[in-house]
């Protein structure tokens, strides 16, 4: 149980130990620049277990109130003599993965139904109903029909729509019982990502260009890990409830769906050689839609691996060595995600280091076409 004097002299020891251990090595720090991140990181982690250990020992029935006070036989004679605490929990190591990886799962779901595929399986339910293709006793037929079914069964695509916009922000469904659409998710995705992407095309500049393998990249992980906790504590709030659930009962029911768009009786109907080509035949042929089938399941699959990273610690690293090698399993995916979200116009190519007005924030991403959000086509549920 440390002393507040006892708290003020191992920070000045630290502070000196700092000071010594750079004085000492003044020129290999100039020629080895990682050499400091190390060292800082090494006292950084002695100064933590420090305060793990005072912060384990028991706390007296009074928290240290009388000692501070001056009241009882453990009455403080001098101010440095009373107890202080190391501090709290920190808030950005309370999230729990599964809620995140949930969410994860959800936005691969909402990017599929965007595309389609639920209404391209109902499209083809209705045919079958009305006997309007020629379908009747093989594998997709019988699933049409299982499918139809099993309706009763499962959620609907109401219920669908509010978690969609109660984790997102994503269409215009209105919501009751206090939920709120979460609006800010879409512009803190987007930055994230842009931050992710810029942070690897600065890494690849400062590769070419230094004099030093071993001198530091121009990147800042702090603002890549500032963007990436900015949006895990925004999920944090809306991954309550019945998501959880829910995202395993439409990732069944896509894949049921797909099983019926890949079978060899539908794809013959319509000439396909695969379920993506069944697909867009039906959006063509049906609902006369253009196509954004591309781009759209790309963002689905980086969008998802994205959250899944976000859902582990490892945007709480902060060696930049560590941070890097960490950060490199989705650099890829934010480039890709980036550049399908520009590609149908729901997000705009803007500097990484621009700031964001709050209100152009809240607004969400602008139609290129008319510079307003356009949430009928883009944001909205098919």
């Amino acid at each position: 149980m440390a002393t507040e004097a006892q708290y003020q002299a191992l920070f000045d020891r630290f502070a000196q130990l700092r000071q010594e251990a750079i004085d000492q090595l003044g020129v290999d720090l100039l020629e080895t620049p990682r050499l400091a991140d190390a060292l800082v990181g090494q006292i950084d982690d002695y100064v933590r277990q420090a305060a793990e250990a005072d912060s384990a020992t028991p706390v007296p029935p009074d928290s240290g109130l009388a000692q501070l006070v001056g009241v009882g036989p453990e009455a403080a004679r001098h101010f440095g003599e009373t107890r202080i605490p190391q501090g709290v929990e920190g808030y950005d190591e309370t999230v729990t993965s599964e809620r995140i990886i949930a969410i994860g799962d959800l936005y691969y779901i909402y990017q599929h139904e965007r595309v389609g595929v639920f209404r391209v399986v109902q499209k083809l339910r209705e045919l079958f109903r009305h006997g309007a293709v020629r379908l009747s006793s093989g594998p997709g037929a019988y699933g049409l029909y299982q499918f139809d079914r099993r309706e009763v069964l499962r959620g609907t695509r109401h219920e669908r729509a509010a978690a969609y916009r109660r984790a997102f922000g994503y269409g215009a469904k209105a919501l009751t019982g206090g939920m709120r659409p979460n609006r800010e998710f879409h512009p803190l995705f987007t930055l994230f990502n842009r931050h992710v992407a810029q942070y690897w095309r600065d890494k690849r500049i400062s590769d070419v260009i230094r004099d030093r393998a071993n001198d530091p990249t121009f990147g800042s992980i702090a603002v890549v890990r500032r963007a990436g906790l900015d949006l895990r504590n925004n999920l944090k709030f809306v991954s309550y409830g019945n998501i959880n659930v829910l995202r395993v009962e439409v990732m069944q029911l896509l894949e049921e769906a797909f099983r019926i768009l890949n079978a060899d009786d539908v794809k013959r109907v319509f000439g396909a050689d695969n379920a993506w080509d069944v697909i867009e035949e039906v959006l063509t042929r049906y609902f006369h839609e253009p196509l954004t089938t591309s781009p759209r399941q790309r963002m689905a699959v980086t969008g998802r691996e994205i959250l899944r990273w976000l859902a582990q610690p490892h945007v709480l690293q902060t060696g930049r060595t560590e941070f890097e090698a960490l950060l490199l399993e989705i650099a890829e995916d934010s480039e890709e995600w980036l550049t399908s979200a520009q590609a149908i116009g729901v997000a705009t190519e803007r500097p990484a280091g621009a700031v964001v007005p709050q209100a152009a924030a809240a607004r969400g991403p602008r139609s290129p076409a008319v510079g307003r959000p356009d949430r009928r086509r883009d944001l909205a549920l098919g």
